[in-house]
């Protein structure tokens, strides 16, 4: 399957204003699911103001998804360095160059900023991350596995954090 790392990011503004984007899921334990942004893009800044989200995992060779929802907090500042420095140069320069979701002119300006950027940085230099950008982990509160059936009765299981105890799940099934 190509890419079964890509994962639909959903977030709302602070006015509950939704937007969704694709991003890849770098880390997976069981404190959650990370991933890596500039962090001053529009899911950065989403997140900061709300930091609840929805992860979509579509799967669609397979018939199946997984859809988890939880809080997203900021990874701490030594994981989100290692992770950064793991880049290759060219992922690490262009973090530097492109003020993600920001308005630019044209695309020779985009390619200007990647220039400048190799000059401060060769590529012989460590390149170190930009204060803006960093690793976010989503929490789950719950996930949902949902597998194709014929005549569109799916199967959907739900797994979500017990009201009473935090660390138990309750599992339900849902109806297609």
């Amino acid at each position: 399957m190509r890419e079964p790392d890509a994962m639909v990011l959903a977030s709302a503004d602070s006015q509950a204003r939704p937007s969704a984007r694709s991003v890849l899921l770098k880390g997976c334990d069981e404190r959650g699911f990370v991933f890596f942004t500039n962090l001053d893009s529009r899911k950065g800044r989403e997140l900061a103001q709300n930091p609840h989200a929805a992860l979509v995992f579509p799967w669609f060779q397979l018939e199946r998804q997984v859809l988890v929802t939880g809080e997203v907090s900021e990874l701490e500042p030594q994981a989100s360095d290692a992770y950064f420095q793991s880049r290759g140069y060219g992922s690490r320069i262009s973090a530097y160059a492109s003020r993600q979701s920001r308005v630019i002119p044209d695309r020779a300006s985009l390619e200007h900023a990647r220039a400048l950027m190799e000059e401060r940085f060769p590529a012989e230099q460590v390149v170190p991350r930009p204060a803006w950008w960093g690793g976010l982990r989503l929490a789950p509160d719950g996930v949902e596995f949902w597998q194709g059936r014929p005549d569109r009765l799916h199967d959907r299981l739900r797994y979500r954090r017990s009201a009473s105890d935090a660390d138990s799940w309750v599992l339900e099934r849902l109806a297609p």
